[in-house]
């Protein structure tokens, strides 16, 4: 079986390109999706709270994620001490869920971060979703009712889109109108040989 990372930009469209792999029958480990969960885990709640202290929390108790990521989009050295809590987990649960479908031609692992913390090298191959920053802003900006500044803030914790599109074996330009299910479905065919 082989793994394949599918990377690209925030806001680049890499879940609707999942989505379009998900219909040719390819399982998909969404790394964001997965860590997600780990706020609902006590003792992760912990490290966190021992990394940021208690303003990032509600008074129910749970983590306030959009202060948390306020606070790590702008303090490069509390993004990497947030990571090294999150992506050990996450390379263990990836493991795990090879492991359940290893009948599978191949699994993919869709980050966003993939080539900016190594993921990349524990790929076979890496799909790039390829959209330019200024599509990428106006379609955030819509989707997630946030202002630019907060948007160029996270583009500029990761890598330039057109050096993960220079790096990557396939890539995927995700234009409105460009045919995205044809270059996902001549992808998966290369994939499975």
């Amino acid at each position: 079986m082989k793994r394949v990372g599918i990377t690209g930009g925030i806001g680049c469209g890499k879940s609707t390109v999942v989505t379009e792999f998900s219909r040719l029958g390819v399982h998909a480990f969404v790394a964001d999706s997965v860590a997600a969960t780990y706020y609902d885990d006590t003792s992760f709640l912990a490290q966190i709270r021992d990394l940021f202290g208690d303003s990032v929390f509600r008074p129910d108790g749970s983590a306030d994620k959009r202060i948390i990521a306020s606070r790590v989009f702008s303090d490069a050295a509390l993004l990497r001490s947030l990571n090294a809590l999150v992506h050990p987990r996450v390379m263990a649960d990836f493991d795990t869920f090879c492991r359940q479908h290893r009948d599978e031609p191949y699994v993919l692992f869709e980050s966003a971060i993939l080539y900016d913390y190594g993921f990349d090298r524990m790929m076979d191959k890496v799909v790039c979703v390829y959209l330019d920053l200024a599509e990428r802003v106006a379609r955030l900006r819509e989707r997630d009712r946030v202002g630019e500044d907060q948007i160029l803030a996270r583009v500029a914790n990761q890598m330039p889109a057109e050096e993960a599109m220079m790096r990557a074996d396939y890539v995927i330009l995700n234009y409105e109108g460009n045919p995205r299910r044809r270059q996902v479905s001549l992808i998966d065919k290369m994939l499975r040989q």
